[in-house]
């Protein structure tokens, strides 16, 4: 008697994702792990492993000039805006109680700046000259600078000990002498002064200095660099001490432009301390940089510079690692493009010898340098490099930080002109109106850098017009080419921080290709379901991918909602008091495919959309045949 059993049924398979790690532009979408996403964009990390919709932002404040650069003094509730050529107080009252938003100066070159503080005054370098800001006034430094005492102990005909440099930015500098009863001709150590006022001051026996005149009680040989007195200064009221003072004036073509033709800089000192300004960046000196006195930057020692490798090979910015000192160059340079320096005293002054060179890739962009997770981070032609520990004590470095998005980033134009800061554990990098983000708190390790320890999650974001980025009382702002300052919302809930100046955000999140367990079987995908961030309006489009076409799946606008009296709006009511996560189902009709795709979406104006998990459910029979 013939026998008959029933063909069994296919088994089902089930896919479940519940972890989110940000993007991958850098692998083929069939080869992106399950838990990032190839094309994803307007996401960001949440918590750990889950993912939510980037919040807006506002504008601030409207300038005439584009944004070239913004800072803030410890002591002030508001803040410096450099728009254009000017110089603007914003966002507070000023020690001066002059208006918010008040013009402060204008003279400002038009180019990118950067400050530091030193004491209560904020000293801020734009490539054309050198601006203070005392917390009432902003105004060039110039006869303010420094004055050197240049010799000490010195006899009327010369010699001395020189005891402090001249001053770059200073043209005056001072002399001491030990005075006699019979000279009265006193030699400078330099000729052809300028006609600036010779100032001369004699100690009289009180042990104070007291000012004399010219042309009355001295008069002045400029070309030759000689005082005359009418009369005898005499011999020192207190016995070994210095009784002639003469500050006199000598410009030196040049000097001041190598300090104010600088564009970046850092803090650093003696074993690590952030006490001198290191500033570099100036197109005559490329491969030059100065470093100024202890806590006061109006003092550059003319011998206080670095030749660092040649010309040909610029400086592009500075990291700090271990208490030394990193100088990036370029790539023009071949071999090490990384110079490692030490700040040493030496016979009671300040030297920086260099300690290590390093071997690796050159940086590009001045303004993409921000410390993520206690690391430097740069940008280079190959990605966002990181300098550790390790590598200053080496011979090379090849910590790439950036794998995930060097698919799309590096494709990108004009990275030099990149900008970066580090915000609540992200580094920001903004070029061409778009964020490239590496998450701090998520990385792991990568096989195809086998020489890097880990790798960032990386998110990606559009529509951010950043010229320029700061952080200000935790809150991260923006500097545009259209004069616009903006500031990014920091409430999660409230939905009017998902939009951009009241645009809608479009937020996406695609996964890999699924192939399921044999990529060569042909797959039914039959059922989907999302668990989604419940808000008080939420919404989100699920469509799917089959043989490179997109079709529609679902749309849902209602079950993950709930109600709240304080965001009361009529055209997204919900009558659910449930705010704990909510599931969403459908059925799916994606058949005979060796592989789909699929996309979770929200592109309206004021509304958080987050992913906790989805999952899709799917059977394979039979060799797929394309």
């Amino acid at each position: 008697m013939a026998q008959f059993s029933i063909p069994a049924s296919p088994s089902r398979s089930i896919l479940n994702v519940d972890k989110f790690y940000g993007i991958d532009y850098t692998n083929s979408p069939a080869n992106v792990d399950k838990s990032r996403s190839p094309n994803g964009q307007n996401m960001i990390r949440d918590v750990p492993g889950k993912v939510r919709k980037c919040m807006g932002y506002e504008t601030v404040a409207q300038y005439p000039a584009r944004i070239n650069g913004v800072f803030a003094r410890r002591e002030d509730a508001g803040f410096l805006v450099h728009a254009g050529e000017k110089l603007y107080f914003s966002g507070g009252a000023r020690a001066d109680s002059a208006p918010a938003g008040s013009e402060l100066y204008s003279g400002m070159a038009d180019a990118r700046s950067s400050a530091w503080q030193f004491g209560d005054k904020l000293y801020i370098i734009d490539g054309a000259g050198l601006t203070v800001f005392d917390g009432a006034a902003a105004a060039p430094v110039g006869d303010d600078a420094k004055i050197p005492l240049f010799t000490i102990a010195k006899a009327p005909a010369g010699g001395g000990t020189q005891y402090e440099n001249l001053n770059l930015i200073q043209p005056k500098f001072t002399e001491q002498f030990l005075g006699t009863e019979e000279d009265t001709q006193y030699h400078l150590s330099f000729t052809e002064l300028d006609d600036t006022p010779v100032k001369v001051e004699i100690l009289n026996a009180e042990g104070t200095w007291q000012e004399k005149t010219e042309n009355t009680d001295y008069t002045v040989d400029r070309e030759a660099g000689i005082v005359t007195f009418t009369k005898a200064p005499g011999k020192s009221p207190v016995a070994g001490e210095d009784n002639v003072r003469i500050t006199a004036s000598r410009t030196v073509e040049g000097y001041a432009a190598r300090i104010f033709g600088c564009t970046m800089g850092t803090l650093y000192g003696v074993n690590g301390a952030a006490d001198r300004l290191f500033l570099s960046g100036n197109a005559q000196y490329r491969n030059y940089d100065w470093y100024s006195g202890m806590n006061d930057p109006t003092y550059w020692a003319d011998t206080a510079y670095a030749v660092l490798g040649t010309q040909q090979s610029a400086i592009v910015g500075y990291s700090i690692v271990n208490e030394r000192l990193a100088t990036h160059k370029d790539n023009m340079e071949a071999g090490r493009n990384v110079i490692i320096r030490e700040g040493n005293l030496m016979e009671n002054r300040p030297a920086f010898p260099i300690v290590n060179t390093l071997q690796g890739e050159g940086a590009i962009a001045p303004r993409s340098f921000a410390y993520l997770v206690n690391e430097p981070l740069f940008l280079t032609k190959l990605g966002v490099f990181a300098i550790t520990a390790q590598d200053v004590t080496g011979e090379k470095y090849a910590q790439q930080r950036s794998f995930f998005l060097n698919g799309s980033l590096l494709k990108e134009a004009n990275l030099e002109n990149s900008v970066a800061v580090v915000f609540k554990d992200m580094y920001w990098l903004c070029l061409n109106g778009v964020a490239y983000i590496l998450d701090g708190l998520q990385s792991t390790r990568r096989n195809e850098e086998p020489y890097s320890n880990r790798q960032y999650a990386g998110f990606y974001c559009t529509n951010i017009p950043a010229r320029v980025l700061f952080v200000k009382d935790e809150r991260l702002w923006i500097g545009s080419d259209d004069g616009r300052l903006r500031r990014f919302y920091e409430d999660t809930a409230a939905l009017t921080s998902y939009s951009d100046d009241g645009q809608a955000i479009h937020a996406i999140w695609e996964t890999p290709d699924f192939s399921g367990k044999l990529f060569y079987k042909n797959k039914t995908f039959r059922f989907l379901a999302v668990r989604l961030a419940s808000a008080i309006a939420t919404s989100i489009r699920i469509s799917g991918q089959r043989r490179g076409l997109w079709t529609h799946i679902k749309e849902d606008t209602t079950k993950a909602r709930y109600f709240n009296w304080g965001y009361l709006n009529w055209d997204k009511f919900s009558w659910s008091n449930d705010e704990t996560p909510k599931t969403l189902s459908t059925k799916v009709r994606i058949k005979k495919v060796d592989k789909a795709r699929f996309r979770f979406e929200n592109s309206e104006v004021n509304e958080p959309f987050g992913l906790f998990d989805f999952a899709v459910e799917f059977v394979e029979n039979g060799n797929f045949k394309g």
